[in-house]
């Protein structure tokens, strides 16, 4: 996976984890992406359509592009019975946006999001859910379109 600092052409920020999807259209990989985040528990609980949101509230075009708010809900009742301000960094944002030869998929680190709380009865939690990031990460990698 790509964790690099570089945020030109889709690669993504070392606080996330980044697949690129060359020759996969926008809209399979977004359904891909919620499929593999079901598979470790996730359900997605806000979807914001950025292109649509820019476009109505400024009139300006932007490339596909969505924000998924994703939670596991029991490793969020974990959290916040250790930490009830944790609610401040949930859900999970992922994000799929379109790149001129294919689409690219991006997932919040939650290792890196929950030291923010530096709560130690967060740290097993957040082991967890980057454990589970990280292997949904891997379903849509090891699922990725032969080309």
């Amino acid at each position: 996976m790509e964790t690099s600092t570089e945020s030109t052409r889709g690669v993504g920020p070392s606080y996330g984890y980044t697949l690129r999807f060359p020759g996969e259209p926008f809209a399979k990989l977004r359904e891909r992406t919620i499929e593999a985040l079901k598979r470790e528990g996730f359900g997605v609980l806000t979807e914001i359509d950025v292109q649509e949101t820019l476009q109505k509230k400024l009139g300006e075009n932007f490339r596909n592009y969505v924000i998924l708010g994703a939670c596991n809900p029991q490793l969020a009742h974990r959290g916040l019975q250790a930490e009830l301000g944790l609610g401040l960094l949930l859900p999970c944002n992922v994000v799929v946006w379109e790149e001129d030869d294919g689409a690219v998929v991006s997932m919040l680190r939650p290792d890196l999001m929950f030291q923010a709380a530096r709560a130690p009865a967060l740290e097993p939690i957040a082991k967890e859910a980057d454990e589970r990031i990280r292997r949904a990460m891997e379903h849509l990698r090891s699922g990725a379109p032969q080309g």
